[in-house]
């Protein structure tokens, strides 16, 4: 074997080590990528699933001290009681919604907004700040909810989350409310 071949042999073992080392070096790179996307998508994922249920929880204790409030639906727990419960879940809320200032994308952020903005209208009603008709109460709530589904929309093109938790296949859903009372509220 001449030294050409020689030569050539060693650029083709050498050019073989470059190829398999920039090879691996990509493939490397691409799953540590991979890794980080999806810890920051879990992170998000456990930051959205935590806002949405410390408003839901803050809206249903808002739910009770108004029922109370108003004498739809007495407590056994006294009223000084429920409105620290209702503050107590507001700083929840506000919690929750910095941790989505930290990992939200832009649109989420402006979908929690909107939802932060709705659950204090709710909280004002049921803690008598903004004092207003039953009529006005359920157009809260009602919209609410509504930012809530807007955030979970949001939330899901963040997330790249295929489909739709509202629109043609999801109708509108209203109150879940009992039937009317044989009173003065009955038309409410």
């Amino acid at each position: 074997m001449g030294t050409s071949e020689q030569l050539l042999t060693i650029a083709a073992v050498l050019l073989g080590a470059l190829m398999t080392y920039v090879t691996n070096y990509w493939t490397e790179r691409q799953r540590i990528r991979r890794e980080q996307l999806t810890r920051w998508d879990n992170k998000k994922l456990d930051a959205y699933e935590n806002y949405v249920d410390t408003v839901r929880a803050s809206v249903f204790l808002a739910v009770e001290l108004y029922e109370h409030r108003e004498g739809i639906r007495r407590s056994d727990d006294p009223e000084s009681q429920m409105l620290a419960d209702v503050a107590a879940a507001s700083r929840s809320r506000g919690r929750a919604f910095e941790r989505i200032m930290l990992l939200g994308g832009d649109d989420v952020v402006e979908a929690a907004h909107d939802l932060n903005a709705a659950a204090l209208a709710v909280d004002w009603q049921a803690t008598g700040k903004t004092p207003d008709t039953l009529a006005a109460w359920r157009d809260r709530n009602r919209a609410v909810f509504r930012a809530i589904n807007a955030f979970h929309e949001t939330a899901r093109v963040d997330l790249g989350v295929s489909g739709t938790v509202t629109g043609d296949t999801h109708p509108d859903r209203d109150l879940l409310l009992p039937p009317a009372r044989r009173d003065n509220n009955a038309s409410t």
